[in-house]
């Protein structure tokens, strides 16, 4: 496995991504009153609920406009479609499991304090540090 070192513009990309994270789900906590939790803004969106609909629209948009801004070399690419579509179904069978998603626990749980997320963020990255110990890290 190649490791990439980080430069100061991708630190900068990074910090940058996670704060639009913060403000996005504090911005929906306090203009709807709502956990910006991916799995159950799926399941909003299923019964019709616009600001789910924008909010999930919203994701794909801006990895697609991050992308057309920052060109990644190849080992940093987005992975294929059919990679990426099973990455999704086992990642929302997971948070079906889990009765929640990283984003959901991981950004807004942690930040109410809420002991479950914190089990459950420990074990989504523990079971995520297992799996690239036992699978690797295939190139896109």
């Amino acid at each position: 496995m190649n490791i990439v070192a980080l430069s100061p513009a991708d630190w900068a990309l990074a910090l940058a991504g996670g704060m639009l994270i913060g403000l996005a789900a504090s911005g929906l906590m306090v203009a709807l009153g709502q956990v910006a939790g991916i799995s159950g803004l799926v399941t909003k969106a299923m019964a019709g609920r616009w600001e789910a609909v924008l909010f999930l629209l919203g994701l794909p948009l801006g990895a697609l406009i991050v992308n057309a801004l920052v060109s990644l070399p190849p080992e940093q690419a987005f992975a294929s479609p059919g990679r990426l579509v099973a990455a999704g179904l086992l990642t929302g069978i997971g948070a079906r499991l889990a009765n929640g998603c990283t984003s959901g626990h991981s950004v807004c749980g942690i930040a109410r304090l809420s002991p479950r997320s914190v089990v459950a963020t420990l074990l989504f990255i523990g079971i995520g540090a297992v799996m690239v110990a036992l699978v690797g890290v295939p190139a896109p």
